[in-house]
């Protein structure tokens, strides 16, 4: 009897054990299940609000964006965050922006886009945006921070055409840093001497070749392309292509205010024209 009740129990125990298995496994598929789930969710919710991110920016909403993309600053996403380090800077840049927001602004753009760059080095955004952040910071840290950042600046812009060479933004901006160095004035170079033995330089005819190189790869994509294309051709003294493409970005629709301020820019460069004819 002894014998049988101990087979008994044993066989209870088996079936006890076998029960929990199973249901051990079947807890284990719902919880992967959910898991897997979540993620997707997760991954889901992430491309939505990207999604919607771009259709404020693109249709001009600074602040909403701002307002947007700050609900998910903590975010790891560096598609995420190098939009909002992009969002940061444009309310920065809205006229009814204080200079002590303005420079709070910048300080936490960059901070994005430090973290869009850490999360994925891969990301030619992030890249671009880094450089330009580095760059707004400083205005506030002095030349000598500005001219010392320079080359750093530059080989995220570089990185960020190799990584992505349709980009024309990226390409239009390193012509902006060819620019900035072709005209530097004698005391900044001076200050650039001291800090690096090969101190940064550019030329107008190089700012040009990425001015021109941006326009290829997207037409009349940036008035400010369009207004540098002008400007570049003045100080080469070219007055009649220099003519044609300030005209142009005279003429470019305007959706920003940095537009505006391109068309007036342009027009009274135009109207210099006329006044020495």
């Amino acid at each position: 009897m002894t014998e049988v009740t101990g087979n008994s129990g044993t066989f209870k125990r088996s079936f006890l054990f076998s029960a929990l298995s199973y249901l051990g496994f079947e807890t284990y598929q719902v919880i992967s299940q959910a898991v897997v789930v979540h993620a997707a969710a997760k991954v889901f919710k992430i491309e939505e609000i990207l999604e919607q991110a771009d259709y404020l920016y693109e249709s001009g909403e600074t602040e909403k964006l701002y307002q947007l993309l700050t609900q998910y600053k903590e975010s790891e996403d560096a598609e995420l965050l190098w939009r909002l380090a992009r969002a940061s800077r444009d309310v920065a840049q809205l006229s009814g922006t204080s200079e002590e927001e303005k420079k709070v602004l910048v300080y936490e753009a960059l901070e994005y886009a430090k973290r869009a760059l850490e999360k994925n080095e891969s990301s030619f955004a992030a890249h671009k945006w880094y450089a330009i952040c580095i760059s707004d910071v400083g205005d506030y840290e002095g030349i000598k921070a500005k001219i010392a950042n320079a080359y750093i600046i530059k080989e995220h812009f570089e990185k960020a055409i190799e990584l992505n060479p349709k980009d024309a933004t990226s390409i239009h901006l390193m012509g902006i840093w060819c620019y900035t160095f072709a005209e530097m004035p004698w005391y900044q170079r001076r200050i650039a001497k001291v800090l690096f033995a090969t101190p940064p330089s550019s030329t107008y005819e190089e700012a040009l070749g990425y001015f021109h190189r941006a326009e290829q790869v997207d037409p009349n994509f940036y008035s400010k392309n369009l207004l540098l294309l002008g400007k570049t051709y003045l100080k080469l003294h070219n007055r009649k292509l220099a003519a044609f493409w300030l005209t142009k970005a005279k003429d470019h629709p305007a959706h920003t205010e940095e537009d505006k301020q391109v068309q007036t820019e342009a027009a009274q460069l135009l109207t210099g024209f006329s006044d020495k004819n």
